[in-house]
């Protein structure tokens, strides 16, 4: 079981060349310190900010740019283009969909693979 992500976690692309935010709106959610995430949360701009630059030759700004480079891989300005989150919890509903936990994955249309680093949210243990 993993553990449910919240406002604040931390997200990485696998073509991405840096870290990013997940940012969840507080409509309709379960608030703890911070609101807790759904699948649904995978809107570009909005809830997943961009991975500072795209190394997918999938994107067609970097096919053009590493093609004007004669060949040389030339990173362009990341633009997410995601899919909902998978699997999610499916036994656990926020508002109107499956809460997201820390093992889901989210598609990028340009063959990234985005995933949580870390999910915004610890335990802490008081001894």
């Amino acid at each position: 079981m993993g553990m449910a992500v919240s406002m604040g976690a931390m997200l990485q692309c696998s073509f991405g060349v840096a870290p990013s935010t997940l940012s969840v709106l507080p409509a309709n959610r379960v608030m703890e310190s911070t609101p807790l995430a759904t699948i649904l949360d995978s809107a570009p701009m909005v809830n997943i900010p961009p991975f500072g630059m795209c190394t997918s030759m999938a994107n067609p700004t970097v096919a053009s740019a590493t093609a004007a480079a004669l060949g040389v891989l030339t990173p362009m300005p990341c633009i997410p283009v995601t899919a909902p989150w998978v699997p999610g919890a499916p036994t656990v509903i926020i508002g109107s969909g499956p809460a997201l936990n820390n093992s889901s994955k989210c598609m990028c249309s340009w063959g990234g693979v985005i995933q949580v680093v870390t999910p915004g949210q610890f335990k802490a243990q008081v001894p």
